[in-house]
This record gives structure tokens, C-alpha cells and sequence, in this order.
């Protein structure tokens, strides 16, 4: 009879992923694994086969927790969209998992670092980017079938300018920059896409 792995296999993966959102693919070695998981390479091998398919559990677990928190911040249908979207890029950019500062979306990295050179990969990021693009463009047609945004409002363009945004903002997070700066280009940049004017910001 086999013996019973001596290990939560879910809870592996769930450190796996905090390493590989800290350092990177590339920069994390099968032993760096090992130690994080308290496991030997024999038995992360027998587990998981490689780092790259431990790899591709981790994106599948990120997406599965942290993007589909971001999705439903996105399905409140009782307030203005305006203020949906403003906070929900305000909390991207505030570290909503509890991670320190400058951690930026697991898989905006991912993609910034491994770019097309892996199918599996790619597959995954764009359905993770898809998925945020589908929220936006389904929050942004309730507001004009609502009549809060306007009837001509060109919401496939706005869907695009948003999203940019987003992983421009992830970025800059990322980056350590400003949280103040990042609030006014959010403002800004949501009053336009949505060709509405922002609530009056007071002046100094």
C-alpha cells in the first residue's frame, strides 16, 4: 500500500505561487522551491513533474483567487460605474493581497517576463486579461443600457483604454510609485474613457 504524502499538496501550490509572484519564473530554482516547500527534489518531482508545469498550478491558482476577486469587484451592479471602477483600480494598486508593496499582478509579470516565448504560458495570461475585459465591457454596457453613460459611448474602445490602463497601473504599483499619482491618473483617465465628467476636485 502507498504511503500518504506527508504534505497538503494545495498548500504547496499556494507557496509556490508566493514565490513565483515574488521573484519571478526564471529567477526561482527548483531548490528555492524545495526550501519554500520544505520538500526534497524527489519528492517536488514525483508531486508536480517540473518547476514549469509547479509553474502553471501557480498561474491556475492565481487566477482562481486573486483575478477572480478582481472580476467580482467589477460585478456590483447597485452603484454609479464611475465609482466601481475607481475603486477597483484603486484596491489593484493597493497591495489586496497583503503583500508588501511592489508586487504588482502575478500575471501582468508573468507576461512582461516570458512574453510569447511559452504557449502555455501566453494561453493563460490572455485568458486571465480576457476575463478582466469581459467585466469591464459587461459593466460598461449596463451603465448605457441604464442611461448613466452615454447612448454612443464607444464601449469596445473604452474596454481597450481601461485595460491598458490597468496594466500600466500594475506597473507603476510595482514600481513603488506614488499612490497619490496613481489615484489622479485613475481619475483622469476613467472621466475619459467614459466621456464623463469627474465629480469637482477641490482646488488648493
Amino acid at each position: 500500500m502507498a504511503r500518504p504524502r506527508q504534505f497538503d499538496e494545495q498548500d504547496a501550490v499556494t507557496k509556490a505561487t508566493d514565490l513565483f509572484w515574488r521573484r519571478g519564473y526564471n529567477a526561482t530554482s527548483v531548490r528555492d522551491l524545495g526550501a519554500e516547500l520544505r520538500l526534497t527534489p524527489s519528492s517536488l518531482y514525483r508531486t508536480f513533474t517540473d518547476k514549469h508545469t509547479l509553474f502553471l498550478r501557480a498561474l491556475d491558482h492565481y487566477r482562481a483567487t486573486d483575478s477572480a476577486e478582481a472580476e467580482q469587484r467589477l460585478a456590483v451592479a447597485d452603484r454609479p460605474v464611475r465609482q466601481v471602477l475607481r475603486d477597483w483600480m484603486l484596491w489593484l494598486v493597493s497591495c489586496p493581497s497583503g503583500g508588501e508593496p511592489g508586487r504588482g499582478c502575478f500575471v501582468v509579470n508573468t507576461a512582461t517576463e516570458l512574453g510569447t516565448t511559452d504557449v502555455q504560458i501566453r494561453r493563460r495570461t490572455e485568458a486571465a486579461f480576457e476575463v478582466t475585459r469581459q467585466a469591464l465591457r459587461s459593466l460598461l454596457h449596463d451603465g448605457r443600457r441604464t442611461g448613466e453613460l452615454p447612448e454612443d459611448l464607444d464601449v469596445d474602445g473604452a474596454v481597450e483604454l481601461l485595460f491598458t490602463l490597468v496594466l500600466g497601473l500594475r506597473v507603476r504599483e510595482r514600481a513603488g510609485h506614488d499612490p497619490a499619482r496613481l489615484a489622479t491618473a485613475i481619475d483622469t483617465a476613467v472621466d475619459a474613457a467614459l466621456q464623463t465628467p469627474g465629480p469637482a476636485r477641490a482646488t488648493a
